[in-house]
């Protein structure tokens, strides 16, 4: 057989050195020193400077930056490395050196063109600001816009650490179904597809809870899963309809346990990858040591409008209360929904914290159980942080018969046009009726922890490929 060459660039290159590496390397040389030690660099170039006999290039990989040095009479195709353009990926070889203005280098002897940058990344010192280009075009983004790679390293580093501590805890990690015959675990309004061999509509989870929660009564009694949910809704600042979540349960526990473990395990997460509890987010102070404070939903709604309501004050009252602040107030909804609603529009976003808000209505909350000191609440808390939710617990409904009622009642919802209302989801009644132990859940939302540690405003910073709207 011949031996053919195939024309292009080459198939792969031997890099010895990070750049990153190399740079260091060359920083502990005297400036004008050499290193007598060859390493072959790879990476994109982000700047060429031609002068005269000599050229200089920033190559830049995953690990930062490193200066390329050219002479003609020394690097091979020195003419062609000149015309290099911003965006190459090049592969060079050379000596490691410092130059006698004090810059660490690779003195290029041999150098590929690893690949052709057809399009332009932008001016380098300017990076790309217009909006549009830089979630569009994620990838010049990354490239142009040093802050935004670290937003992602950073998020990296919150799911390993993450893992790390939950299985530290004694949790086990698992994988639910993220197409379902039922959409279920939480009130929103799903995606649906079709499955054409089975010839069934099918759902994106809105949430693993139900499915989780019958693994625990099969016999794991801590277990979590890290994943994507979808919810189709619409898009703002803090909502992109898939997102990243931590759900997780934790048999013979309730709610007043599980604030311990979010407390500890946010401020653990916030030292291992900022290195402290107590920093800045948009402007204002935040401290995340343990431990939070505890407050009841009521409560905190006095303190900020000075209105003294319950589940129990008198429906009218409620609804001229909620009225009053401009919100569409719905015929259907009961005290619950509502005390729900004025909460959220008059406090929520008010609560810098961090604070645990507990003790919701049990009409907004289908699968938690009844308070023990009040059958119209449920023991279920929301981490608030920074005026946003960044997640939802409570101690798990184990009574199915209670439970089959609540689902009916969800379904009635349904069935009259409330497109978030739950269906009755019999395979979860029939693991109930197994027996559920004593348990508490948390779902905790991946996207909005990171925009608090990383000091970002819009969830779509922290999100690789957020959703967009299409262009048309």
């Amino acid at each position: 057989m011949t031996d053919q060459r195939v024309d292009g660039p080459p198939y792969r290159f031997d890099r010895t050195a990070a750049a990153a590496e190399a740079a260091a390397r060359g920083a502990s040389l005297e400036p004008g020193g050499e290193s007598g030690e060859q390493v072959s660099v790879a990476g994109r170039v982000m700047l060429v400077r031609p002068q005269g006999r000599l050229a200089f290039a920033e190559l830049r990989d995953a690990s930062g930056p490193v200066q390329l040095f050219a002479l003609n009479g020394v690097t091979d195709r020195f003419e062609q490395f000149t015309r290099l353009n911003l965006g190459d990926w090049v592969g060079a070889t050379g000596e490691v050196v410092r130059t006698r203005r004090g810059e660490p280098s690779v003195k290029v002897t041999g150098w590929e063109l690893l690949a052709e940058a057809r399009r332009s990344f932008g001016d380098k010192w300017r990076g790309v600001t217009d909006v549009e280009t830089r979630f569009r075009q994620r990838e010049v983004d990354l490239w142009a816009n040093p802050s935004s790679r670290r937003t992602l390293l950073l998020r990296s580093a919150v799911l390993r650490r993450l893992r790390e501590r939950l299985w530290a805890a004694g949790f086990v990690e698992v994988e639910t179904p993220i197409l379902q015959p039922i959409p279920g675990g939480a009130a929103a309004r799903p995606f649906v597809t079709h499955h054409n061999a089975l010839d069934t509509d099918l759902y994106l989870r809105i949430a693993p809870e139900l499915y989780l929660k019958r693994l625990v009564v099969g016999g794991f009694e801590q277990v979590f899963e890290v994943g994507r949910l979808f919810r189709n809704e619409g898009l703002s600042p803090r909502h992109n309809p898939e997102f990243t979540a931590v759900e997780l349960y934790q048999a013979y526990a309730d709610y007043h346990d599980l604030m311990v473990l979010v407390e500890e395990l946010v401020a653990g997460l916030a030292i291992d990858v900022v290195g402290t509890t107590s920093f800045e987010y948009q402007g204002r102070p935040l401290e995340l040591a343990p431990p939070w404070r505890r407050a009841t939903l009521t409560e905190l709604l006095a303190e900020q409008t000075g209105l003294e309501v319950s589940v129990h004050t008198p429906i009218e009252e409620l609804r001229r209360h909620l009225a009053a602040t401009g919100a569409v107030v719905e015929p259907d909804w009961g005290p619950g929904k509502l005390l729900l609603e004025l909460f959220e529009k008059t406090t929520e976003s008010e609560l810098w914290g961090p604070v645990f808000v507990c003790d919701f209505p049990a009409e907004v909350s289908p699968l938690a159980r009844r308070h023990r000191e009040d059958p119209l609440l449920v023991e279920r808390f929301e981490p608030i942080v920074a005026g946003r939710e960044l997640g939802n617990a409570f101690t798990e409904l184990t009574d199915p018969d209670d439970q089959r009622a609540r689902f009916e009642e969800q379904a009635a919802r349904h069935a009259s046009g409330d497109e978030e209302a739950m269906v009755v989801d019999e395979d979860y009644l029939r693991a109930l009726e197994h027996g559920l132990p004593p348990t508490a859940g948390l779902g905790l939302g991946i996207d909005r922890l990171v925009m608090l540690l990383t000091d970002t405003a819009n969830i779509r910073e922290v999100i690789a490929f957020p959703t967009l709207r299409p262009i048309r």
